[in-house]
């Protein structure tokens, strides 16, 4: 009997919700779920290792340091997405930095005390400008996780920071598969973790050694 009363009154709101829709009192289902806002790209640490006392790379190509005549160690990564607000339409003019470890974990930043080799190669601190469809795009590497103590490890991540008219934002993303998410506390801080890890795609023709990771980013801009 209770579950036939959870039937009936199930097909009761159905009924009344479709004479609503017919009378042009109710919106339609897509219209009602387009009108639903984004939720915004959460928050995540700066971390210590922002590099204050280095200008970023404006080329979108971290892979090779201006002046320098050699390529960044490590498997090469293109990173990119769309700035967009809540209501999903493009952010233009957004400035998107990123900043992130080396091939081996270690930061370019004189606090970094880990013992991992610096790369020439690599400064891994960039920056540029959306356009007017609100993308981003930056060549560089994917990181590996790196140790903090030595019991702790962080898994492998770039860290953004979004700056708009009306909003900044500070944030990371991580990668599909790292074995780290579950016990890292910044990582398991957030709301929603697994907003904030994407997957990783395969190579296209036009860039046949860069897998492909795509990270949208959402905020009031």
């Amino acid at each position: 009997m209770k579950t036939y009363k959870g039937i009936r009154g199930r097909r009761t709101i159905l009924k009344a919700s479709a004479a609503l829709l017919g009378a042009g009192i109710l919106a339609p289902i897509g219209s009602a779920f387009a009108q639903m806002a984004l939720n915004r790209t959460q928050d995540q640490i700066l971390g210590p290792f922002y590099p204050i006392m280095s200008k970023p790379n404006r080329s979108g190509d971290l892979t090779q340091v201006p002046g320098g005549s050699g390529r960044a160690k490590g498997q090469l990564l293109i990173v990119k997405g769309r700035v967009i607000d809540p209501a999903g339409k493009a952010v233009a003019g957004a400035d998107v930095e990123i900043w992130q470890a080396n091939a081996v974990g270690r930061y370019a930043h004189p606090d970094d005390t880990n013992p991992a080799p610096l790369d020439p190669n690599f400064e891994g601190f960039g920056a540029v400008t959306t356009g007017a469809d609100g993308r981003y795009q930056f060549k560089t590497i994917k990181p590996p996780p790196y140790p903090i103590t030595p019991t702790r490890t962080r898994p492998a991540h770039i860290h953004f920071g979004v700056r708009g008219r009306h909003d900044e934002l500070i944030t990371q993303m991580y990668f599909e598969g790292d074995p780290y998410h579950k016990t890292d506390p910044y990582l398991q801080s957030a709301p929603d973790p697994e907003a904030l890890i994407v997957k990783l795609s395969p190579p296209v023709p036009e860039e046949p050694d860069f897998i492909i990771a795509e990270f949208d980013i959402v905020f009031r801009g």
